[in-house]
């Protein structure tokens, strides 16, 4: 796979990784290409290599280089075109008693249990559901300045939603999400989406980075319900045809 990465991670040595069994596509291995998010250049490091298709893990920037496969295509939404369909305005419309609130990516004990009782209901077999407090603590704190939480409450003040995204130049890019697995009407992943791209909409800001997308991976569905989509080609962003 040919990645064309941006003039300043020219200053950044780059890794690849062991060949690793793929864990969406059975019979697949993959390997990423990585840097550590380091210096002072870190922020606008972050902002570029997203921009290349790259993606976060606590201070680690990785994209997939497996020579096999391309099927790990980044996809991002256009926030200030955001067209939600007829699912997508029920689900705003069901969570209009939410409080939306920004704040810096710090953990906390209120966090970690809202954390906790998701894996437990939604993956209860994954490694992340054994996660301890200092390892939760790492993978909000550790890595970008620009890390930030968009945490949702209901009107008694229970904490029923967060959103882990980095601030970059030109929008936002979702890390990872959690929430009250016992409200599944509220469908609270697909609003934490919908909240943060009207949120950096109303901030003239253009992109909301969503990760990879993977025909045919039912994990990956829920991200092409969300228009207007671009995909990253060999040519640059492109709009997305599922």
């Amino acid at each position: 796979m040919s990645i064309l990465l941006p003039s300043l991670a020219g200053l950044h040595r780059f890794h690849r990784s062991m060949p690793l069994p793929c864990p969406y596509l059975d019979g697949q291995t993959e390997r990423k290409l990585f840097t550590r998010l380091v210096g002072d250049d870190s922020a606008a490091l972050n902002s570029s290599l997203t921009r290349a298709g790259f993606r976060r893990s606590h201070d680690v920037l990785y994209r997939p280089i497996c020579t096999a496969c391309s099927a790990c295509v980044p996809v991002r939404l256009l926030a200030k075109q955001l067209a939600p369909g007829r699912t997508h305005r029920r689900t705003e419309a069901r969570n209009q008693d939410l409080v939306a609130h920004e704040m810096p990516s710090r953990a906390d004990p209120e966090l970690y249990r809202l954390f906790l009782a998701y894996q437990a209901e939604r993956h209860p077999d994954g490694d992340m559901g054994r996660m301890r407090w200092a390892e939760f603590r790492a993978m909000l704190e550790e890595g970008a300045d620009t890390a930030r939480l968009l945490s949702l409450r209901d009107a008694s003040g229970r904490l029923v939603g967060v959103m882990l995204f980095d601030r970059v130049d030109d929008g936002a890019s979702a890390v990872y999400s959690f929430y009250a697995p016992n409200e599944p009407e509220r469908s609270l992943g697909t609003y934490l989406i919908l909240a943060l791209a009207r949120r950096i909409a109303a901030e003239k800001l253009d992109h909301l980075y969503l990760g990879y997308w993977i025909r045919g991976a039912a994990k990956m569905t829920y991200k092409i319900a969300f228009h207007p989509l671009e995909a990253l080609g060999p040519n640059g962003w492109s709009p997305l045809e599922p």
